[in-house]
């Protein structure tokens, strides 16, 4: 019987590429034969990242729309023409079985080429709203997974299914000892409360200014120590700013490397409120405040955010009040450990395991029905 074939489109960011990474290794754990290929965006994240998880990538040419103004908006629709017709050429010399879908500029024109050529194709939706690609794909796919309730409004019912949004393996409530591991790998002291402030893999400009504000007003009277990911894209600028600064409350990073420890040792986590990190703070059962990010297409992080904050698993702070009122929030629920506790209660119960195998389950389904 020939080897299933599988591109995985999209990425962009890493709450894209993560997930895709999650659903390409449980393919190859349920079907070690499987030939995977993934194609992403040329320029972006998953041109580093996939090969060094050890899987192919061809690039596309696409980009998304600038909100701004910007003269590069003129050569989009060019890109995206190029781009269909370079994911044609992709399609016809790797011949796939199926094509998946995960978000991010390449996912459009990849699955829009594949469901041209009769090709099965599945999306993983990863937020509780939809966007206008996705909208529109949806009616050509022959599946669509999602991972919150209500998805109808936006896709056909009859293709709709709840499998959750895929995780790191390596992300689940800490134990004891990842717990030791984690203070002695951050230089931590065990003895205080550590708050994780994460911005992303590309960081964000609203949380780094918030904790600019806090090492200038707050840091050398503060109790707690802080975890501060700023993000590769703004490293030279926090770096300038840090330079000869005695912090001893403050471990910075551009990029964290152990997600898994820092969630392990922060009592709270405040958090832009992507798709992917939601899942993975459910996965953990952290209490967290989230700081939806205002640049995303149809607000979509406020909704993901909101889904939570209705059932008392996390708070949210508006993007436009973070520099002032943020940490003083931060402040207030780290020192309320009842509040903490109902928190890492609730946020735990909506965490949704093995979405990865499900997914892979569903893809591999499209080939072949042994696999359901």
């Amino acid at each position: 019987m020939d080897k299933p074939r599988i591109i995985i489109s999209g990425g962009g960011t890493g709450g894209h590429i993560f997930p895709a990474l999650s659903i390409a290794n449980s393919i190859k754990e349920i079907c070690p034969d499987a030939e995977i290929l993934f194609v992403g965006a040329i320029g972006k994240m998953e041109m580093e990242k996939v090969p060094a998880a050890g899987y192919p990538i061809k690039g596309l040419p696409v980009a998304g729309l600038q909100r701004k103004l910007s003269l590069s908006n003129l050569a989009l629709p060019f890109k995206i023409i190029k781009s269909i017709s370079i994911a044609g050429r992709i399609i016809k010399d790797f011949k796939p079985d199926v094509a998946v879908g995960v978000g991010g500029y390449a996912s459009a024109p990849l699955l829009w080429s594949a469901s041209h050529r009769s090709i099965p194709c599945l999306i993983q939706e990863q937020n509780s709203f939809a966007g206008l690609t996705n909208k529109i794909l949806g009616k050509r796919v022959s599946k669509i997974c999602v991972a919150y309730d209500g998805m109808e409004k936006f896709f056909p019912k009859e293709k709709i299914i709840f499998t959750g949004n895929p995780i790191r393996k390596e992300i689940a409530p800490p134990t004891q000892e990842q717990k030791v591991e984690g203070y002695k790998f951050y230089n931590l002291d065990p003895g205080k409360k550590t708050v994780f402030i994460v911005g992303g893999s590309l960081g964000s400009r609203t949380l780094n200014n918030t904790m600019i504000k806090w090492v200038k007003e707050k840091s050398k009277n503060a109790q707690y120590q802080v975890i501060w990911q700023s993000g590769k894209y703004y490293r030279q600028e926090v770096e300038s700013f840090l330079k000869d600064k005695e912090l001893p409350n403050l471990r910075n990073y551009d990029f964290i490397q152990r997600m898994d420890l820092a969630f392990a040792v922060a009592d709270v986590i405040v958090s832009r409120a992507g798709a992917g990190t939601i899942s993975e703070l459910c996965a953990t059962g952290k209490a967290t405040i989230f700081v939806p990010s205002p640049n995303v297409a149809e607000d979509h992080q406020t909704h993901n955010a909101m889904a939570l904050v209705e059932k008392n698993a996390a708070m949210i702070v508006k993007d436009i009040d973070a520099e002032q009122t943020l940490m003083d929030k931060v402040e207030f629920l780290i020192s309320d450990e009842v509040k903490i506790k109902e928190m890492e209660t609730n946020i735990l119960k909506l965490g949704k395991k093995n979405a990865g195998e499900i997914i892979a389950r569903e893809v591999l389904s499209l080939i072949r029905k042994e696999y359901e």
